[in-house]
């Protein structure tokens, strides 16, 4: 089997489904001191940093959140965890995923606590969805 071709630096994000977007801005202000980060109202979602991470809250109840799984009562509201990695060269990744017989879902662009950098989604063996996120290839404007 193939090695990883990069280097694990830690969690970058993890998103929240919510249906009370209020609430949970309250919540995670109040009750952990997060601090408001990225906005995108057209999707429902909010960002708030917690240390140098992100969580992201996504409120399925918004119409910008269609398609998003419902949140399920019980506390099942996790989307995905983001795992932020050293730089690596998407077709490494490409082919170190498929000798692990693994299937990519998604291969993005996207932002998160470290700026704007590559993605690739896939699931672990028991259903739950990961995004490994190479770091920032360009700034988001966090300063």
């Amino acid at each position: 089997m193939s090695a990883p071709p990069f280097t694990l630096v830690g969690f970058d994000h993890v998103v929240f489904l919510v249906d009370d977007m209020a609430a949970a801005l309250r919540f995670y202000g109040a009750v952990l001191g997060c601090v408001p980060g990225y906005s995108y109202p057209a999707l429902g979602m909010e960002q708030l940093w917690c240390g140098a991470q992100l969580i992201v809250l996504w409120d399925v109840s918004h119409p910008g959140g269609e398609g998003v799984r419902p949140a399920v009562a019980g506390g099942r509201n996790v989307d995905h965890l983001c795992i932020a990695t050293s730089p690596f060269a998407p077709e490494a990744m490409r082919a170190h995923l498929a000798a692990h017989g693994v299937t990519i879902e998604q291969e993005a662009v996207h932002g998160g606590a470290r700026g704007i950098g590559h993605s690739f989604y896939f699931r672990d063996p028991f259903g739950n969805l990961l995004e490994v996120k190479g770091p920032a290839q360009y700034p988001d404007g966090r300063g």
